[in-house]
């Protein structure tokens, strides 16, 4: 038997040596891109859950501002001003809404859905048409401390703070403001 048949050229055994070096980068390289991205969706997760939530439209209660289906992006903050869109937690779901009024100001509402705060009419582009809706609650109304009084801009159908049950929001319970629209790509942009 032929001793120098079964040994390895030293070309073939560079090659070996070559493709070993080669797997033990892929490897590494694998696994450093694996935590990379691994890294990247969890930070992106944080994100998305503690400070801009990504929230899907469901209903018709800010129908025409928001429609269902629409994908909305929402800030977490505390300064809320009348006219800000805003995601709250009711009952296991998530609500949206728009701020009317602040602590201690005073809501009426005409028989027509004319919105007045502190006596002074809004004014309320937003709006395709006005109606009482659904209202249980003594008018007008004084915001309590602490909580901010909200409707829907589709008012004969929403249920908002005009109902009891439902009632002024406090800000424990809101998830953040609207501000952006990201579906669908022909709405994309700014939700005012």
């Amino acid at each position: 038997m032929n001793k120098s048949a079964a040994r390895p050229s030293v070309g073939q055994v560079q090659a070996e040596l070559d493709r070993l070096a080669y797997r033990r980068r892929y490897r590494s390289v694998l696994a450093s891109t694996m935590y990379a991205l691994i890294t990247v969706a969890a930070v992106a997760v944080l994100v998305a859950t503690l400070l801009l939530p990504v929230l899907q439209i469901y209903g018709t209660s800010m129908t025409p501002t928001l429609t269902e289906g629409e994908l909305v992006v929402s800030v977490k903050g505390s300064a809320f001003e009348p006219g800000d869109i805003l995601a709250f937690y009711f009952n296991n779901k998530i609500l949206v809404k728009r701020v009317i009024a602040r602590p201690g100001e005073w809501v009426d509402i005409d028989e027509a859905g004319n919105v007045s705060v502190n006596g002074v009419p809004l004014d309320e582009p937003y709006l395709t048409e006005k109606a009482l809706g659904d209202c249980d609650i003594d008018l007008p109304y004084q915001v309590p401390d602490g909580k901010l009084f909200v409707l829907g801009d589709h008012r004969s159908t929403s249920q908002d703070s005009r109902v009891g049950m439902i009632g002024c929001i406090g800000e424990e319970y809101i998830v953040g403001k609207i501000v952006f629209r990201v579906w669908p790509l022909t709405e994309f942009g700014k939700v005012e």
